[in-house]
């Protein structure tokens, strides 16, 4: 089965020949779901904090670092449209709602609000998402909401239609986080999604917004109630949706984390993250579902492998995405 080509290809059904030719393309390009990948504010982060315990002579060989001993780090968004009849933006990066000082902390390396310039490249207006969807509320995922700073403004959300999808577990941590990982949230944030009236907390595989077009899978590893959006591919083999792609948010950040022993120093329990991620990985290769990176600066997509000696792996690996269609 070829998963992804580059031509229009209806993902629902086959156009009927009664019509005009014309008519009948038509019909098939509202059908068709496309993806883009887009990229937001970029980060450039430490290193040995990025890899837990894999020692720098490893994983210098995967991210050079610079004098800093820092790493480069994308913040990458997935828009489907249409998905569910609607424009759904997964995730919105780290953006650039941070003062000027906080954003030299935390590495931000642009000032500007990147993800709405690559929006607006794809040919969308933040009045054009219908629905994001939010893995988890840590900054660098969410802080693609708020509109870049500007002193004395107080934090506003950028997509002013949107309804926003989060898992319930996590959002219980959001709103009462521990010590340890408070300072991965904006303290405003739960009370702006709140008050738009279109937040919708799931705590099973599919949500009322999306329906059975993404189902959720869940992980704890990295933090309470971490959820991981399935976009469902188009075949169904012994009852199981085949050829999708999944947003691995931070159970696999990128490719060097496709290798099952490594994690970050940011996991809250790298033990149970390793497990989640030998069971999520076992399912996605056995149904032939593409991961999707969102912290990986120069690969989007891939499709996950496994060689002789039983190590995952990556193939396929796509740099970006544009206008991308599945094939059945």
């Amino acid at each position: 089965m070829r998963l992804w080509a580059s031509a229009v290809v209806s993902l629902h059904r086959p156009i009927a020949d009664h019509g005009s030719d014309a008519a009948s393309a038509a019909s098939e390009l509202e059908l068709t779901m496309k993806l883009w990948s887009l990229l937001g504010n970029s980060q450039k982060l430490d290193g040995g904090a990025m890899f837990g315990n894999a020692p720098r002579a490893m994983w210098a060989n995967w991210s050079p670092p610079d004098e800093q001993n820092r790493i480069e780090l994308a913040c990458r968004a997935l828009l489907a449209s249409p998905l569910a009849g609607k424009t759904v933006l997964f995730e919105a990066g780290i953006g650039a709602f941070f003062e000027p000082k906080l954003r030299e902390r935390y590495g931000v390396v642009e000032d500007r609000h990147v993800l709405l310039e690559s929006l607006a490249s794809a040919g969308f207006t933040p009045e054009d998402i219908d629905v994001v969807v939010l893995s988890h509320l840590h900054f660098d995922h969410a802080g693609g909401l708020l509109a870049a700073y500007a002193e004395g403004e107080p934090p506003r959300l950028v997509f002013p239609n949107a309804s926003y999808v989060t898992g319930r577990e996590h959002w219980q941590r959001a709103i009462a986080p521990h010590p340890r990982d408070r300072a991965s949230f904006i303290p405003e944030l739960p009370g702006l999604l709140e008050a738009t009236g279109r937040l919708e907390l799931v705590d099973g595989e599919h949500s009322k917004t999306l329906g059975n077009a993404v189902r959720f899978h869940y992980s704890d590893g990295h933090t309470p109630g971490l959820m991981l959006s399935e976009i469902l591919g188009p075949e169904i083999v012994d009852g199981q949706p085949r050829g999708g792609v999944v947003f691995c948010a931070d159970l696999i950040p990128g490719r060097p984390w496709v290798h099952v022993p490594i994690t970050m120093g940011y996991d809250r329990n790298a033990e149970l993250l390793i497990d989640e991620k030998k069971a999520f990985l076992a399912d996605k290769l056995e149904r032939n579902v593409h991961l999707f990176f969102t912290h990986d600066p120069a690969c989007a997509l891939a499709q996950v492998t496994r060689d002789e000696r039983g190590r995952y792996r990556t193939a396929h690996e796509v740099a970006e995405l544009h206008a991308r269609a599945m094939a059945a």
